[in-house]
């Protein structure tokens, strides 16, 4: 039996965002450049996954999860073994489908409904729930790889 590797204390980046467009597009963008500064290479496997799910959670809150005035948190966390994204928006009665239970792919006229499509087919685990009374969080859990970044 080899020697247990040391785990790497868990590190955390968190930012409040208006809920709109631009405020999901800089999500993207901080997010990207937090996990290279956490030195993760932009080009690998876990910083394009988790740029992708912060993309589009974020494009969610702008679209479902606006209150009118009220910002949203988007927050990362880094452990040895995965990247937990989680962003909290103030429309906890607006719950997303369920992991596991998200509807096949929209008709091509639809003009939405393939986010969580592509969440549940990049995350290694994701869900929701409600944090209180006033806020929900969409959270999902990208798996680091030394091979991917």
């Amino acid at each position: 039996m080899g020697t247990p590797q040391p785990q790497l204390p868990a590190l955390s980046f968190r930012v409040q965002l208006s809920s709109t467009r631009r405020g999901a597009r800089l999500a993207r963008l901080l997010a990207v450049q937090q996990l290279d500064d956490w030195e993760i290479p932009r080009d690998g496997r876990t910083a394009t996954t988790v740029a992708a799910v912060v993309a589009e959670f974020a494009a969610n809150v702008a679209t479902h999860g606006r209150t009118p005035g009220r910002d949203f948190a988007l927050r990362l966390t880094l452990t040895s073994e995965s990247v937990r994204i989680e962003v909290t928006d103030t429309r906890p009665d607006r719950l997303p489908t369920a992991p596991g239970r998200v509807p096949e792919m929209p008709g091509a006229a639809e003009e939405s409904g393939r986010g969580l499509l592509l969440v549940e087919a990049l995350a290694d685990r994701w869900g929701t729930g409600l944090r209180n009374s006033h806020t929900k969080t969409l959270w999902a859990e990208v798996d680091r790889s030394l091979r991917h970044g």
